[in-house]
């Protein structure tokens, strides 16, 4: 890894932790965006879990991929390249590349699963979600597994860690929870009861009967982000987990004397699955992100179901 400018040495930190008997390779990352927390302390936790004490394989955590940008608190790296847009990297390119071919070699190539951790971008939290390659019945197992109410089919981005781990034949998940630069209580034992549950169905740890509700997964095979036609001061009517109609009202925009400009409508029937946080918007900006079911009537039950089985592995 490149030193800083003040010649500290820098590295990635990394844990192996390997099991008595044979198992599956699989590895945990997360802020491959530096300002992307929640999955640093969803790592601490699985670590510290009494779960994963009598493990079967190899468990490979990577708490920061992108420790440059979590030094600066930035999505970004110094040159101000998306570090998940550099993959499969080369070990003479850009800095990107650099880190992004290192952890390719040493570990997307080493193992047979992976579990990428994000958050919503600063500013935008993101309702607790699974991304993959929902047409791949392996991975579509270990998206259910997880246990969250959705499931987006997300295609593979050119230059991301998915997209090349997707072609070295490593299955591979996107857990997607929270805000960037704050710590969700919420998203993060959901995550780490999630990464656990996919350790149990691919075998790396005893499959045990499951405590609290059953919750059914609805899977989404189309998203899309809702934009402000007006500059101004937003009113949020709809929240993370809502279900929404075609037409319904998500929010409404005034100008500073409270004066409405413009009232924003969902496209279609679907979920709230992201949205904007900061009540100020400009003409054109993202603001809620829909998706789209056929039949999305119960994620919002389905969000709560998750709490109260939370609730319940803490009582």
């Amino acid at each position: 890894m490149p030193p800083l400018y003040t010649d500290t040495s820098m590295h990635i930190p990394i844990e192996v932790r390997r099991g008595k008997r044979a198992g599956p390779v699989m590895f945990v990352s997360a802020a491959i965006h530096g300002d992307e927390l929640n999955g640093i302390e969803i790592i601490n936790r699985l670590h510290k879990s009494r779960s994963i004490k009598n493990l079967k394989g190899t468990l490979i955590t990577v708490p920061m991929v992108n420790v440059y940008g979590v030094l600066n608190q930035s999505r970004y790296l110094p040159d101000r390249r998306d570090l998940n847009r550099c993959f499969p990297g080369s070990r003479k390119g850009s800095l990107g590349g650099r880190i992004a071919h290192l952890f390719v070699e040493e570990i997307i190539k080493k193992c047979d699963v992976g579990i990428d951790l994000h958050t919503g971008a600063i500013h935008r939290s993101n309702l607790p979600q699974i991304r993959a390659n929902c047409d791949d019945i392996e991975t579509l197992d270990m998206a259910k597994a997880f246990g969250m109410p959705v499931i987006l089919n997300a295609d593979l981005r050119d230059g991301s860690m998915r997209e090349t781990a997707n072609e070295l034949g490593t299955k591979i998940l996107l857990y997607e929870a929270g805000e960037a630069l704050r710590y969700d209580e919420f998203s993060i034992r959901a995550g780490v009861k999630g990464i656990i549950n996919v350790m149990r169905e691919i075998g790396m740890l005893n499959k045990v009967k499951r405590k609290g509700h059953p919750i059914a997964p609805y899977i989404a095979r189309q998203s899309g982000w809702v934009r402000a036609n007006e500059s101004g001061l937003i009113n949020h009517h709809a929240q993370l987990g809502d279900h929404v109609s075609k037409g319904e009202v998500l929010g409404t925009i005034a100008n500073p004397y409270g004066d409405v400009l413009d009232k924003i409508l969902s496209p279609a029937e679907g979920v709230v699955i992201g949205k904007q946080n900061i009540p100020l918007t400009q003409e054109g900006e993202a603001v809620y992100h829909i998706a789209y079911f056929h039949k999305p009537d119960t994620v919002a039950e389905h969000v709560e179901l998750l709490q109260d089985n939370l609730d319940t592995v803490t009582r």
